[in-house]
């Protein structure tokens, strides 16, 4: 009888120092937090097996420094990935914005963009048990544009961290078995950005006339239209996308208040 082939998979994990990458890791693989924080020199390897679909997989995982000064060792490590986690902290923005920079130098390394194309990557909002600064709609939204899977994590706690690998690793295999090709992500959110738009604005403007996209020289026509517009893209019985009902309520108000001035 042939020995039984076990599969291999190959993940990455990546995003800035200090998001929590090898906290993820050893949650998932090792069932633990670790509390004092060691930085990742280079590159962090991991090796688990599990059973997905059936299947006893091994699972590599490469865990990236975050620093710019690692990049000559961690760009030797991109090729051959079919899995990838990228990380960010929602109590910190410039981790959130960093995700494009991420992006491109995957892009870069892999060369191949049959590769880019076919691999599983999953966003981890990760230190959701904190204050957070990046709402969970927008870390939604940017995932949902790029065509990748979305997961609110907690190292500490475990939240979703198993969700998260699961679904990364199905994945895969879906991918190994259809002859290495992806098959297709579903991201459809119910909800546009012109809404999440919508949305932050009135939550974070100022002013009634910044609320409503108006200067203080607004007719009551003015303030009318512009209600109208943003109430057909936010009237809760219409919206899905989280906040809405909030966001109306503001309308509601600084429709009334801006009317009252005019």
């Amino acid at each position: 009888m042939k020995p039984k082939v076990i599969p291999r998979v190959k993940i990455i994990s990546m995003g800035n120092a200090e998001v929590g990458k090898s906290c993820i890791i050893k949650r998932y693989c090792e069932k633990r937090f670790v509390n004092k924080y060691l930085a990742t020199i280079g590159i962090d390897y991991g090796v688990t097996r599990v059973t997905i679909k059936d299947k006893e997989v091994k699972v590599n995982i490469f865990d990236m420094a975050g620093h710019p000064i690692f990049y000559e060792v961690r760009n030797e490590f991109y090729r051959d990935t079919q899995g990838a986690i990228l990380i960010y902290d929602v109590s910190e923005r410039s981790s959130f914005t960093a995700l494009d920079d991420w992006m491109n130098e995957m892009k870069s390394e892999i060369g191949n963009h049959g590769d880019m194309d076919n691999m599983i990557v999953c966003v981890c909002a990760n230190k959701i048990d904190k204050k957070r600064v990046v709402d969970e709609v927008e870390g939604r939204l940017w995932a949902s544009s790029h065509g990748y899977h979305y997961f609110e994590t907690s190292a500490q706690s475990g939240e979703g961290v198993n969700e998260l690998f699961k679904t990364l690793l199905e994945g895969v295999i879906n991918t190994i078995d259809n002859g290495g090709q992806k098959l297709p992500t579903v991201t459809q959110l119910g909800y546009s950005k012109e809404q999440i738009d919508a949305i932050q604005r009135l939550k974070n403007s100022k002013s009634d006339y910044e609320r409503l996209g108006l200067t203080t020289s607004a007719t009551k026509d003015d303030v009318n239209k512009a209600y109208r517009k943003l109430a057909v893209l936010l009237h809760p019985d219409k919206s899905v996308a989280p906040g809405s009902e909030e966001a109306f309520k503001l309308l509601v108000a600084a429709r009334t208040n801006l009317l009252k001035r005019c």
